[in-house]
């Protein structure tokens, strides 16, 4: 790629910053850094189009742990790890919020829902929902988070489902305004944004840090913030990050669709929201963990059937209904589901592995990396 003396003085001399990454991380990143540092020259890369992993691909959950996930991760996470984590996304959503404002993001706290068709499953969730809401009190303050509701599911026109478990804090967003809004932040504040930009090599020189691009381009930067969350591996093969794909379909308009809230069905592996009147659901990687453990963005049959055959079981029973759109994201997860925020050299700070809630804690860790790259200048 050849650049002109004015492409090279205008876009890619003197930076301080480059942010690898646009989406909801990235971008709060980049925007963390610009408000501190106002005559700082920040630039953002983009590998694709849009920001290319999940953060305009997700459901626009604004969750932050069902009863059943938080169970299964405490059986291999230590307790004090998991409820932090849980505080580090409520903090997230709180500066989310703060930043945008509701109205801007359509932000709606219609509540989360746990739905089960065991009776094993929903007796061990309910036997932990008192001391889950102690935690909850003891940790981040809110009170009574979990309860058990009887009438949800009548109410919705479920056909299978038998039990619901309820967080009356959790809402729901518009994750392309949510996007949008903080494009708008980034560029009002002079952050320079450029797509189709796919980092091949990093190499920090201790002065300043090289970046090699697949399309030939070489520049520097004194500081680099790598915010690829579930493709970061293939920048730094050594973390515990792996990408997770998360496979979304949406119907076209139902009418008097009775949904409303956030939805979760086998912890968490599935979940489904009405949009404008029409279901979206997702998930199902738990058929093929191994499989979908790619940053392929395909749609496989497997899956898509799975999904299809409860949304026309469970979900919306007796009701005609048509496919619209379908598409897939890339999560990024590892052992535990704390967030992954530190140096990986000099001037090279990393912020993945989101664990699949990145609408809830992407803002708070975006900041975070900003803090921990200026904290060891």
């Amino acid at each position: 790629m050849t650049l002109s003396y004015w492409e090279k003085q205008t876009y890619f001399n003197n930076i301080d910053l480059l942010v690898i990454g646009s989406g909801i991380v990235g971008l709060n990143a980049a925007i963390s850094y610009k408000t501190k540092f106002p005559k700082a020259k920040v630039l953002v890369a983009e590998r694709g189009i849009l920001p290319n992993g999940a953060s305009t691909k997700n459901a626009g959950f604004c969750c932050f742990g069902s009863v059943s996930e938080l169970a299964d991760d405490l059986t291999h996470i230590e307790e004090d790890v998991v409820f932090q984590t849980v505080s580090l996304r409520l903090k997230g959503l709180k500066k989310l919020r703060n930043i945008l404002g509701d109205t801007t993001i359509d932000y709606k706290q219609l509540g989360g829902f746990e739905v089960f068709d065991s009776k094993k499953e929903f007796e061990a969730c309910a036997d932990v929902i008192s001391s889950f809401n102690k935690k909850m009190k003891d940790v981040i303050g809110l009170k009574n988070v979990y309860e058990i509701d009887k009438t949800k599911i009548v109410k919705s026109g479920f056909s299978g489902f038998k039990y619901c478990i309820k967080n009356k804090y959790e809402g729901q967003i518009n994750t392309g305004q949510m996007m949008q809004a903080l494009l708008s932040i980034a560029y009002k504040k002079g952050i320079i944004i450029l797509n189709n930009m796919e980092v091949d090599k990093i190499t920090d020189h201790k002065t300043n840090v090289e970046i090699s691009f697949k399309n030939n381009l070489s520049i520097k930067s004194k500081k680099v913030i790598i915010a690829t969350n579930g493709f970061a591996k293939q920048l730094l093969p050594t973390l515990d990050v792996k990408p997770a794909r998360a496979q979304v379909l949406v119907t076209e308009p139902i009418k008097n669709l009775k949904v409303e809230g956030a939805f979760h069905y086998q912890e968490g592996y599935y979940y489904f929201r009405n949009i404008d009147n029409r279901i979206l659901f997702g998930g199902g990687r738990n058929l093929d963990l191994k499989g979908e453990e790619t940053t392929e963005m395909l749609l496989t049959k497997t899956i898509q059937n799975k999904l299809e055959e409860i949304l026309k079981e469970k979900i919306l029973p007796k009701q005609k209904f048509k496919i619209d759109q379908r598409w897939s994201g890339i999560m990024g997860v590892g052992s535990e589901k704390k967030p992954i925020i530190k140096h990986t050299s000099k001037n090279v700070v990393c912020a993945v592995r989101m664990g699949g809630m990145g609408v809830a804690i992407g803002s708070l860790v975006g900041q975070m990396a900003v803090d921990e790259l200026i904290g060891r200048s």
